[in-house]
């Protein structure tokens, strides 16, 4: 029996494997990164290996997961497996305080675990390919992060590149928290709908907006195996105000871009570790916000509940929770900035208790179709 984790998003320590008992007693490993006053734990992604074919039962058991960073997130939670990296489904999962347990029956001899269905790299540049072979789109190069790796952006605007004249500008960021991969499954969703020429309300949209697409803001983070920062140890969600060349060049180059184009809906993707709803955080606690900005907030948020049973407003975070920093967080600084309807959208990493899966619980296949129905609510707050 053996358990590794040095690929693409691969993160779990070992204390020690009993082979013959079939258990593996486990840690989680740190977010990796330059500044050792950084201490984040809770993402974790490995793969098992083993005589199993349904015969063995495994015990993974990961300690002190009670002082994780999240701890909350441990309760009602069932990690996701997979035998083939495509296909995803929860196993039974249970948590005592400190320790969580995996407790499974692997039919194959290879099978990987994780936290959420992983985002690798190498499929964000396949979306990034297929974006760019599209007419409507445009893969845009906004920079290098720290380890080197591209920063870009998808611009995709009507097939004939003459929008509105001037277009809105829609911007759409996610994966400012590398392990919240269900933000990227969104942008998928999103970005497919958009480039679909069949659809009509991606037609209606295109024909009134630019949309500006990051489907990954954390490339480093999210390779090295890190739930919430990027090389440096920053949290890229904290950076907005002043983000730099040295600490945070991801922030420093999508601002830039978002300051060249202008923005009149924003929407930064998240997912939550403890609550198991979808919902959103808006600007309508900022000094500096109108009441036509609630107004239109509301109204965006009337259309969302239209647009998907998935999303709910009865559930998620008080309006002060982060009135001390607000103006460091994306979505409070575009408000601010731009005056625009601009929203923290937050997914579950457990399920949604509005519409529960037994199977999947919240996963990648209803992270990329909320993608797309969230454009029927754009459509609804462009009026188009």
């Amino acid at each position: 029996m053996r358990i590794s984790s040095n690929f693409d998003s691969g993160s779990i320590a070992i204390r020690d494997i009993d082979a013959v008992a079939g258990v593996a007693n486990l840690r989680l490993r740190q977010d990796q990164v330059s500044d050792p006053t950084v201490d984040i734990r809770q993402w974790f992604h490995f793969r098992l290996q083993g005589d199993f074919r349904g015969r063995r039962a495994v015990s993974l058991r990961i300690a002190a997961c009670g002082d994780s960073t999240f701890p909350g997130g441990w309760k009602d939670y069932r990690a996701v497996a997979s035998y083939d990296r495509e296909h995803w489904f929860r196993v039974p999962t249970t948590f005592d305080g400190d320790t969580l347990t995996i407790a499974h029956t692997p039919e194959r001899d290879s099978i990987y675990y994780a936290y959420f269905e992983p985002y690798s790299w190498e499929r964000h540049l396949a979306l990034l390919g297929r974006a760019e072979s599209s007419a409507r789109a445009r893969v845009l190069d906004l920079g290098s992060t720290l380890d080197g790796r591209d920063m870009n952006l998808v611009r995709i605007s009507a097939d004939d590149a003459r929008p509105a004249s001037p277009p809105k500008h829609c911007w759409i960021i996610a994966r400012q928290h590398p392990g919240e991969t269900m933000a990227e499954w969104l942008c998928e969703g999103m970005i497919e709908r958009l480039l679909d020429t069949q659809d009509p309300v991606a037609r209606r949209l295109l024909s009134a907006a630019q949309f500006h697409i990051v489907p990954n803001m954390n490339p480093d983070g999210s390779v090295r195996g890190n739930l919430r920062v990027n090389a440096a140890g920053a949290n890229l969600n904290r950076e907005w105000v002043s983000p730099s060349q040295d600490r945070s060049p991801e922030v420093h180059a999508v601002r830039a871009e978002l300051q060249r184009t202008g923005c009149d809906f924003f929407l930064d993707v998240h997912g939550d570790e403890v609550i198991p709803y979808v919902f959103t955080a808006g600007c309508e606690m900022l000094p500096s916000v109108t009441d036509a900005q609630r107004a239109e907030q509301q109204r965006y948020l009337a259309a969302l509940l239209a647009a998907s049973p998935e999303f709910q407003t009865s559930h998620g975070y008080p309006a002060g929770k982060y009135s001390e920093d607000s103006l460091k967080l994306a979505s409070k600084w575009v408000g601010h900035t731009f005056g625009c309807v601009s929203l923290t959208l937050e997914l579950p990493f457990k399920d949604n208790a509005n519409q529960p899966d037994a199977g999947t619980g919240w996963s990648s296949a209803r992270s990329k179709q909320f993608g797309r129905d969230t454009l029927d609510s754009v459509a609804a707050l462009l009026r188009v």
